[in-house]
């Protein structure tokens, strides 16, 4: 009960808004010429790596919620845990990041359970990148930053 309790304080953290519920509409990270450049042909340096931070890594991370996903890096975006694998290159359907991005806000699983979610063209464009293959670079290139969003 008194980790389900600390569970519960983290995720109400992890906002950038001050609301005590998810928000449906946000405002796209990426500019308009960047949203239709990604809708082809996903980048992860010009657009999946902003949505992912400004989005998703300053709660999935190894610090904020240990033992749960972390998306911090592409060997723990890929690692199958207890509650399914965040990412499974070329299937976003078997993606539970992407298909907690996309539950309804009735269901507990959307993500995030507070702030502003992504947008429609943030989870396109992050649907095509794992249908393509889900290309994240190894090392300090594909590194996400769990403090990027607070610096906005």
């Amino acid at each position: 009960m008194k980790r389900l309790s600390l569970l519960a304080l983290l995720l109400v953290g992890c906002t950038s808004v001050h609301e005590g519920e998810t928000t449906y509409s946000g405002v796209n990270i990426l500019a308009p010429d960047a949203i239709q450049a990604a809708k082809a042909r996903p980048d992860f340096q010009q657009h999946i790596k902003p949505i992912l931070e400004a989005r998703c890594v300053v709660c999935h991370n190894h610090k904020t919620l240990p033992g749960f996903m972390s998306l911090e890096n592409r060997q723990l975006a890929f690692k199958p845990g207890a509650t399914g694998t965040p990412i499974v290159p070329g299937h976003p359907e078997k993606s539970q990041m992407v298909a907690n991005m996309a539950h309804t806000h009735a269901n507990l699983k959307v993500m995030p359970p507070v702030g502003e979610r992504v947008t429609a063209d943030e989870l396109a464009i992050l649907r095509t990148w794992v249908a393509q293959g889900a290309n994240w670079p190894e090392g300090k290139a594909g590194a996400l930053d769990p403090e990027a969003s607070l610096r906005r």
